[in-house]
């Protein structure tokens, strides 16, 4: 070889050696593994899974991934009773199903009480009466949706000139001169880059405090009414929905959320003039109404005292049938515990298979559960949850100590033959356990690709036909494994 060559050869080992480098201090994927692998080699510790465990947690995962059992449950759970926001006849209609489905399994089960907030959106309409290069005697249709708990305008609705702000300095520059009687429109961008790279999640934080605290904000300047652009991608002019939240300091406003492309309209008109629109939102907030959490214990052979939660919730916003958010995870904490009862499987410990009921608008299925079941909060061992939709899962995250991530390295050989080896601790938990981790359970969501997500989060468009099978069956199987596992180790895990 010539020195040329062998200089070369050298070059390119050194640029090797800096890639390889470059990936351990990467949170890329590829990083992730090489890390899981090193923590395999280098552990010490004698494991808590015996050769008879691990042979069952195969078992499990297999016959999860051959299951159809989780898309059936969806199916009716979307396409027979449909939508089932929080006080709803849907609502209840899927409380009852759940229950009865989860008895003919043969498990135990309760309905825990939980009252939740009963909005019910009514009718939304908006179009532009006056804008620059108007045809003569034409008004613009604008495609909104009223956003959860919004109030209502007036019945014959409220016009007025719309002002445009990206955000809340924006808004704060404008002043109560430029704002009082106005409506303002929120055009903040769901950052569909950072959701395209599988961080769905963080473009969704960045955007949807504007849905949050907009209308409010909006409101102590005198607005009469606030629009938000839609918080989510892949446009296809759908508005997306989800809940706002009226502040104690300032008036309550109608609040809408308009499609991308109609923001993106208006934004483009008041640079050249006066925006004027005529709105119509005529929601009603009901009182609080009765519904239920409904529970399922699998219960543990040696510890039955000890809980292990596998859970999803069981309500879903009224436009789309809620298939993604979240029938998708209550149908895989279904299949959980239908795997194990199937293949005459019994946990040491007691595995609790929970429907939440109000995580869109309220979140008082978790807060309730957490507050009756504080005095046997110690008996917790760890709560799992599944809300991030139906894409393929490559692992699941933790909060709690870090040791946990230590003890269930072994499940990494078992997830793998599905693309799912992957953990990382986490301080972002699932909504519904988020009170149970704050009491110091440790709690888990399924890690999943997000990256289309959000692109039907909160839609019209959140129905069965979205969900993969396939998919759905690697979640339901990493769920499975996950529950059976924390629940059959000889030790409970760390708090």
């Amino acid at each position: 070889m010539s020195k040329k060559n062998l200089r070369l050869k050298s070059y390119r080992k050194l640029l090797l050696f800096i890639f390889a480098l470059s990936l351990a201090a990467s949170s890329s994927p590829l990083s992730l593994i090489a890390q899981r692998r090193a923590q395999q080699a280098t552990q010490t510790e004698p494991s808590q899974f015996s050769p008879q465990l691990l042979r069952e947690l195969k078992q499990i995962q297999q016959a999860a991934l051959e299951s159809d059992y989780a898309l059936k449950q969806l199916a009716h759970l979307t396409n027979n009773i449909g939508p089932r926001l929080s006080g709803s006849p849907q609502a209840q209609q899927a409380v009852e199903y759940i229950a009865g489905e989860m008895r003919r399994l043969g498990l135990e089960v309760k309905l825990e009480k939980v009252m939740v907030p009963h909005w019910v959106r009514g009718e939304e309409s908006a179009s532009l009466l006056e804008f620059p290069g108007q045809a003569p005697n034409t008004t613009q249709k604008v495609v909104l949706t009223a956003l959860g708990g919004s109030v209502a305008t007036p019945a014959e609705g409220i016009t007025a000139e719309v002002v445009v702000v990206n955000n809340f300095d924006e808004l704060t520059a404008l002043g109560r001169k430029k704002v009082e009687g106005k409506i303002v429109l929120f055009n903040h961008k769901f950052d569909e880059q950072i959701a395209a790279q599988g961080y769905g999640g963080a473009a969704y934080g960045e955007s949807v405090v504007y849905r949050g605290a907009g209308p409010s904000a909006a409101a102590r300047l005198g607005a009469v009414a606030a629009l938000v652009r839609s918080v989510g991608g892949l446009s296809y002019r759908l508005p997306h929905t989800g809940a706002t939240r009226y502040a104690a300091d300032a008036p309550r406003i109608p609040a809408a959320a308009v499609a991308a492309e109609d923001a993106e309209m208006m934004a483009y008109l008041t640079t050249q003039g006066s925006v004027r629109m005529h709105l119509v939102l005529t929601p009603q907030q009901l009182p609080d109404a009765e519904s239920y959490n409904v529970t399922a214990d699998l219960r543990g052979s040696e510890h039955p005292e000890q809980i292990i939660i596998v859970s999803g919730h069981l309500d879903s916003w009224d436009l789309g049938t809620g298939a993604i958010d979240d029938g998708a995870g209550v149908v895989m904490a279904m299949q959980t515990v239908q795997i194990l009862k199937q293949l005459h499987l019994r946990p040491k410990r007691t595995i609790r298979f929970i429907a939440w009921m109000n995580e869109e608008n309220g979140l008082m299925g978790g807060r309730t559960y957490a507050r009756e079941h504080a005095g046997d909060v110690s008996n917790h061992v760890a709560a799992i949850e599944s809300d991030r939709g139906a894409g393929h899962p490559i692992g699941f995250q933790a909060t709690g100590k870090p040791d946990i991530i230590k003890i269930l390295q072994p499940l990494a050989g078992i997830l793998e033959s599905s693309g799912a080896p992957l953990m990382r601790m986490t301080d972002d938990t699932e909504a519904d356990v988020s009170p149970l981790s704050q009491a110091g359970v440790p709690a888990f969501a399924l890690w999943q690709d997000e990256r289309t997500y959000f692109d039907y989060h909160h839609t019209a468009a959140d129905t069965f036909d979205k969900v993969n099978p396939r998919e759905l069956a690697e979640n339901a199987a990493v769920m499975s494994v996950l529950a059976y596992a924390i629940a059959s180790i000889p030790q409970p895990l760390p708090r």
